[in-house]
């Protein structure tokens, strides 16, 4: 963040998550800790956020606006939004709709919080529909992945949108001036995969464009840092989001189980002990915690359900980073030139 940081207010979904409300005031108190100019307004049960507050050592001068209402993780998104006006999700989204707050974080119901957010804030101009983005670790540098699953079926047109909303996100956040761009795929080959992949790889290999489209790219490479912003339809992201987190959890637990097996592993752990604390931090979920809905006027970042209070103040952190760096604006400029050069591409077709 900036080295002057302006104050940043963050509406927080109190009751939202396996954990709430108790993660949810841990993961804030972990953030002030360290960034006294974040602000945190709680949303939800004031008899039972209260208490938590008083026990925390940073937070004595939090907001709690209280609600006995919350978004069940059962609920439909229609079924949120129809009866929800009331519960914590829904007054969060509104602080920051009405410029009360500067982002909303929420662990709730995942399809409850894009449908109230998308209501509230609205999409930007020119985009279909908006999308779920979040940041992934690779051997290289962080790559960032969308959708996630907001939209389980996409055609051509969503997944050129789906790249200059992720371009632009990556841009706004890394510094990096032309994030390579890729779409991904059953194979690298041209000929592979749907047609209305093969025609989103088209209209994104046109230079007037302004996207760096490197082409394909197949499941190994996400791992690999050889690509930036990984383009997909919200099925095949989840999945693949979902996936990686397994995958990280199989080789904690094997590890613990390889290094506490035998006197000799346990000796052997001592030598490399720091080098396997910082393997494990790397491909620790919790710190990519906090996916990010792009195509909205406003900033929402959704926590996942289960983390614990490490991961949640990961994804305060990432709605705190958004607005420091104006992301906003950087995004809605990039949706407006590409489709601009887009409609311009179909008059000269």
């Amino acid at each position: 963040m900036t080295s002057n940081p302006q104050k940043i207010r963050i509406a927080l979904d109190a009751m939202g998550g396996d954990n709430a409300p108790e993660c949810v005031v841990s993961g804030a108190d972990i953030v002030r800790a360290s960034h006294r100019h974040i602000e945190m307004v709680f949303f939800g049960n004031k008899a039972r956020i209260e208490p938590l507050l008083q026990r925390s050592r940073y937070l004595g001068d939090a907001t709690i606006i209280h609600t006995d209402d919350a978004v069940s993780p059962d609920d439909t998104a229609s079924q949120a939004v129809r009866r929800g006006k009331m519960t914590s999700m829904w007054l969060a989204i509104a602080s920051v709709a009405a410029g009360e707050a500067d982002a909303v974080v929420s662990a709730g119901n995942t399809g409850a919080l894009m449908a109230m957010s998308k209501l509230q804030f609205r999409t930007m101009p020119g985009v279909t529909r908006p999308a779920i983005a979040a940041f992934f670790p690779t051997t290289g540098d962080l790559m960032c992945m969308l959708d996630l699953g907001a939209n389980l079926e996409c055609d051509a047109e969503n997944l050129v949108q789906f790249a200059v909303l992720g371009q632009a996100f990556f841009r706004s956040l890394t510094g990096e001036a032309t994030p390579r761009v890729g779409l991904l795929n059953v194979g690298e080959e041209e000929q592979k995969g749907h047609e209305y992949i093969r025609e989103a790889a088209r209209r994104l290999s046109e230079a007037e464009l302004g996207v760096n489209y490197q082409g394909f790219v197949e499941g190994s490479d996400l791992v690999t840092g050889n690509i930036d912003v990984v383009v997909t339809d919200g099925f095949t992201g989840n999945v693949s989001l979902k996936t990686a987190e397994g995958i990280s959890g199989l080789f904690t637990t094997l590890l613990r189980r390889s290094l506490g097996g035998s006197i000799l592993a346990r000796i052997g752990y001592l030598f490399v002990r720091n080098a396997i604390r910082d393997m494990r931090r790397h491909i620790d979920p919790r710190y990519y915690n906090g996916a990010v809905f792009l195509g909205l006027n406003g900033i929402a970042v959704k926590s996942h359900g289960g983390t614990d209070k490490v991961g949640f103040a990961n994804a305060i952190n990432v709605a705190a980073e958004l607005v420091d760096h104006g992301f906003i604006p950087d995004v809605s400029d990039a949706i407006s030139r590409a489709n601009t050069q887009l409609e311009k591409m179909k008059e000269d077709a």
